[in-house]
């Protein structure tokens, strides 16, 4: 399991109860739970990995499954979405997939690589490259993700 403490700027590693490794890293730009495509936040709840890029530009890249079933309701009770998009979203989480990115709801939130020592991103989780480097060929699919404030 993967824990992404915003307000300590922190990735942690776990296996079971057991702290594996820390990293720094940066997180959105604006404080709070992402609510829409563009506001430079980043997400706060229970995701999993589902992707894996070895080619991102940003070194290497591991995909969440943001947009939630959580944002998807949030999102049809607020008029952000469509009841076809919260459809496809619910299915993806069904079937442990990628949730579609292209809603208004924003999508492709990574942890990835090119940090450059604490600069804040548009929504992503940033780690040095070499700690990326590190964690990307140990973090299967799937592997629980839980962001906090």
């Amino acid at each position: 399991m993967l824990l992404v403490e915003k307000s300590k700027q922190r990735l942690t590693v776990f296996d079971g109860r057991r702290i594996v490794k820390q990293y720094p890293a940066s997180t959105g730009r604006n404080p709070g739970d992402k609510r829409r495509e563009g506001d430079y936040r980043t997400p706060e709840g229970e995701f999993y990995v589902c992707v894996k890029n070895a080619k991102s530009k940003y070194t290497r890249a591991l995909g969440l499954s943001y947009p939630s079933r959580d944002d998807a309701r949030r999102g049809l009770r607020d008029g952000l979405i469509t009841r076809q998009d919260y459809d496809r979203i619910v299915q993806a989480m069904d079937n442990k997939r990628q949730p579609p990115w292209n809603t208004p709801l924003g999508g492709e939130i990574m942890i990835h690589g090119d940090r450059r020592g604490g600069r804040t991103t548009q929504g992503c989780i940033a780690l040095e490259d070499r700690d990326i480097l590190e964690l990307f060929p140990r973090i299967p699919l799937g592997t629980r993700v839980m962001i906090q404030p």
